[in-house]
């Protein structure tokens, strides 16, 4: 009997590690998501991730056939993880080369986590039949993947699209990649609870029910909800993450003019409480020539998006199929 030809998108993030195997019509048929912390450096990740690979596929009756990883700072023409600020595997890793040495799998890829996020949004996301076009990835930290003329942006040496570390604050907060004042300080997860501590620290909040929370223990979900029930506090903090948000939409913008930009991750899934006020500050900013021609939104593609857009990645590059239209 013939096995299934599939393909394993690995998502590397920050805090989370999400493996998966994932169908030709973009369906995620197995998964799991292991702590990033977990590895202390890629050569374990790429053991332990080859591992559950195998089990599963053998259990399922799969052949895993190609690999796409999606990972901050991941080079798509040389394969490494380079100088990522958000993990813990320093320097230049060439993650490509020890996954492939792990699996035994040869055709895999990597690029940045925004792209495979991007390419996935293509191919079976909102982005369908759209030729330029924008994916923001909110999360531990912020990233870009940019689609022009229908194709990756990548840049001369593969690194092109880090939105995250735009300039949106002069000499302003300091920032993993050791730079001030970058939309990531501003805009992740950790940006816009550190603005909501800061506010919090301000004598008019004396009444904010976040005050019930240990600073030090305050999360995004808790800024969002007291926001839901119109505490002041936690709307100001949500209202300056998406001016400093909006800002960074604006210039690429101006640069690349996309038609779409897709929001993607944990932020994003927070819903009208932040996309009502960054369309708002993000419309008021923009050029003129631009208002109504750029459409903001939520990534259409399903919760475990980050597995697909890896694994769209992978099938992608290796032209395993044509992808399934609707």
């Amino acid at each position: 009997m013939k096995l299934k030809q599939v393909c394993a998108g690995i998502d590397i993030g920050g805090t989370n590690c999400h493996i998966g195997i994932c169908s030709i019509e973009g369906t995620v048929l197995a998964s799991t998501v292991m702590p990033t912390a977990m590895f202390p450096d890629a050569k374990a990740f790429a053991k332990a991730a080859s591992q559950w690979l195998k089990e599963t596929a053998m259990r399922e009756r799969l052949e895993i056939v190609t690999a796409g990883i999606g990972a901050p700072n991941g080079n798509y023409y040389t394969g490494n993880i380079e100088y990522a600020p958000n993990l813990e595997w320093k320097g230049i890793v060439p993650l490509a080369e020890e996954f492939k040495s792990a699996s035994g799998i040869d055709e895999a890829v990597i690029t940045n986590d925004a792209n495979a996020a991007a390419i996935g949004e293509q191919y079976y996301g909102g982005a369908k039949g759209l030729d330029n076009f924008a994916v923001i990835t909110l999360g531990t930290g912020v990233g870009g993947g940019f689609i022009v003329n229908g194709k990756m942006f990548y840049g001369a040496d593969g690194m092109a699209g880090e939105f995250g570390h735009m300039t949106v604050v002069n000499e302003g907060r300091l920032c993993g990649c050791g730079r001030k004042g970058c939309v990531e300080a501003y805009a992740s997860a950790s940006g816009l609870i550190r603005t909501a501590q800061e506010l919090l620290e301000k004598p008019e909040a004396e009444n904010s029910a976040l005050k019930k929370i240990n600073p030090a223990q305050l999360t995004c979900p808790d800024i969002f909800e007291a926001a839901r029930y119109g505490d002041d506090t936690a709307c100001a903090a949500i209202d300056q993450t998406a001016i400093y948000l909006a800002e960074a939409l604006v210039n690429m913008t101006a640069l690349l003019s996309p038609s779409h930009i897709f929001l993607y991750g944990g932020l994003a899934r927070a819903g009208d409480v932040l996309m009502v006020p960054l369309k708002y500050h993000f419309k008021q900013r923009m050029l003129k020539h631009h208002r109504g021609r750029i459409e903001l939104g939520v990534s259409l593609l399903p919760e475990n998006a980050a597995i697909i857009g890896a694994a769209a990645l992978g099938w992608s590059e290796f032209g395993k199929h044509e992808f399934v239209e609707d």
